[in-house]
């Protein structure tokens, strides 16, 4: 059954789906670092950051002492660059706020943040490995070999994949490996803050371990970021002709 959305300022959609498009839309219409000035945007973003604080209450508020106004901006990380909304309050300070968490009314689960931990552990490594490998085996254009198709893609056209095991599996057997496959312990990542757009681990020995594992047990590929990655998911443990190496 769908489930309709409805927020404070009278706005009101069928479906999750068609309430996550409005936003995705509004979104596109700006640009990095302007300054949400249309009416009804505001009014929108004000209704669902309402919906975003009343929901997700494991951190701190979003409006805080009162919202100024609303602007996009890239959120950026190892590795990633992605634009979102971000809230300018009365007192000067800002911070990011997701629509789509605020649409869904559900924050991240323990298993999520965990996961975006461990991405955030190796993500230095993995953008290092891609670097070394494009500069290593590219042709005079700098291009190397896509390795389920064999097109020659440069370095911003490619993705580093994880053929075997898949990253999600690698998360789950180092949780086992510490006896987390069931609660990961309290405090072991950070907890959600103002401008915090990556979760993290919060002890580095954490951190350190989770990196030596990565680099013992996973194996890596160039793959075109527009081929679909399924075209080889029949194949459990795929042949990588092309490895990328871990230092």
């Amino acid at each position: 059954m769908a489930k309709a959305i409805n927020l404070s300022n009278g706005r009101a959609w069928k479906t999750q789906g068609a309430a996550l498009a409005h936003f995705k839309d509004m979104l596109a219409r700006y640009s990095d670092e302007e300054v949400v000035e249309d009416r009804a945007d505001h009014d929108d973003l004000i209704a669902l950051l309402e919906r975003y604080d009343a929901v997700i209450v494991d951190g701190p508020s979003k409006i805080g002492d009162g919202v100024d106004s609303f602007f996009r901006r890239r959120n950026t990380g190892d590795g990633y660059s992605t634009p979102g909304f971000w809230v300018r309050r009365v007192d000067g300070s800002e911070t990011d706020f997701s629509y789509l968490a605020a649409v869904r009314g559900a924050p991240k689960s323990n298993a999520q943040e965990f996961y975006d931990a461990c991405r955030a552990a190796v993500a230095a490594d993995l953008k290092a490995a891609k670097a070394r490998h494009f500069k290593t085996y590219g042709d005079e254009l700098g291009r190397v070999p896509c390795e389920l198709t064999d097109e020659l893609i440069t370095i911003d056209a490619a993705h580093i994949d994880h053929a075997y095991p898949t990253f999600g599996q690698l998360v789950l057997s180092f949780r086992a490996a510490r006896g987390w496959q069931h609660d990961v312990p309290l405090g072991t990542v950070t907890a959600p803050a103002d401008n915090q757009t990556t979760t993290t681990f919060v002890d580095p020995a954490v951190v350190d371990a989770f990196r030596q594992f990565h680099h013992g047990a996973a194996i890596l590929r160039i793959v075109a970021r527009t081929r679909n990655l399924a075209m080889s998911a029949g194949q459990r443990r795929p042949k990588v002709r092309r490895p990328v190496v871990l230092t």
